[in-house]
Parts: C-alpha cells; structure tokens; sequence
C-alpha cells in the first residue's frame, strides 16, 4: 500500500511500513509537520503521547483542523502524573511514560483493531528515552517499526537531537526509512532512502 506524505522535500508516497524520524531541535514546529503527516491520505491514526496529556493531543489536533473522527491516543503521562481521565473510546491510558510494553502493546491492538490506511504519530522518542533510559527507547522504536511492517501502516518518530549525543541520534536514524530534519529557522532536509 502507498501512503501520501505531503510534506515539504518528502517524497510524494512512502509504502506501507515505512517509519519516518522527525528530528528536531525543539518543538517548535513540529506541530505542523505532525498533523500534516496525519491528516494526509489516512483512515485511522494514533497518537502515543510520551510529552504531553491526551487534552494537549486534542487540542493540537482542533487547531491543525486534524479529522478527530480518524484519531485514537494514547496518553502516556495521565495516570503517573494523578491528572483526573475522562473515559473515551478513542483516549487510552498506560501506567506510566516508561511502560514499553503496554505501549507497544496498544499499538499492536489498534493496528489489528483497524482496515485502510494507518498511521501512528511517536511524540517523543526523546522523552521515552527521558523515562525508560537510551537502549530501552531505542529496542521500542524497532519493535515498533516492526509491527508498522507487519501491518502495512507507516509512522512517524519525534526525537530531539538536543539532549542525545551523537552516537544515539545515529542509531535512532538507522531504525527508520527515512529522516526528516527540522532545524531551529523551521527549514527542512531530508533523507529517504
């Protein structure tokens, strides 16, 4: 399956399986790349939220005019933080930002759980990595591109190069298909291999 990216200096299409690194170095404008991933030639995406609360994710997604009909998420920092949830069928929860597994987990279930076009938005990386340490973050985003291939769906991965050195900002490029690098003036280079 082909999936359209529409965004800047990207290729047109991307097949399905393919994980896409966003790096950057603050958040700044990832906003907008992220929802442009999002809203482009999808049925059904998820949002893993390891930096901010599932309210944020909605908000971001209202202000981006992102089809919320199409997005479930799952929020990573809620129940660790003893912030009150509101139950929904398309807002999920696990325990803590470093429950890789229950994570993986959910990802697996909604890839099975959903037909068409599907895509998943990591936001962040960095922040796994902040909770669940650099080699745990790193093994997550392999299996996660592992479970992309297996279900033909495609993602796409924030990390911050700020806090990684060098080193690990290179592993985490060798995990995915493609790179896109956001630099702090919003100007964007990329990588597909």
């Amino acid at each position: 399956m082909e999936y359209s990216l529409a965004i800047d200096e990207t290729p047109a299409t991307v097949s399905g399986g393919t994980g896409v690194l966003l790096l950057h170095p603050s958040t700044g404008e990832t906003d907008r790349i992220d929802t442009d991933f999002l809203k482009t030639d999808t049925d059904h995406f998820l949002v893993i939220s390891t930096r901010t609360t599932a309210r944020e994710v909605k908000q971001k997604l209202e202000y981006y005019d992102v089809d919320e009909d199409c997005a479930e998420i799952l929020d990573t920092l809620s129940i660790e933080r003893g912030y009150s949830r509101r139950s929904a069928d398309t807002v999920h929860y696990v325990a803590a930002p470093d429950d890789v597994d229950g994570i993986v987990e959910h990802i697996d279930g909604f890839l099975e759980a959903h037909d068409g076009k599907l895509r998943l938005s990591f936001d962040s990386i960095t922040e796994l990595a902040y909770y669940a340490g650099d080699e745990e973050a790193l093994e997550t985003a392999e299996r996660i591109v592992e479970l992309l291939e297996e279900h033909d769906a495609i993602g796409l991965f924030h990390v911050s190069e700020d806090p990684h050195d060098e080193a690990l900002v290179a592993q985490f490029r060798d995990v995915f298909d493609g790179t896109i690098d956001l630099d702090e003036d919003g100007h964007i280079d990329t990588d597909f291999e």
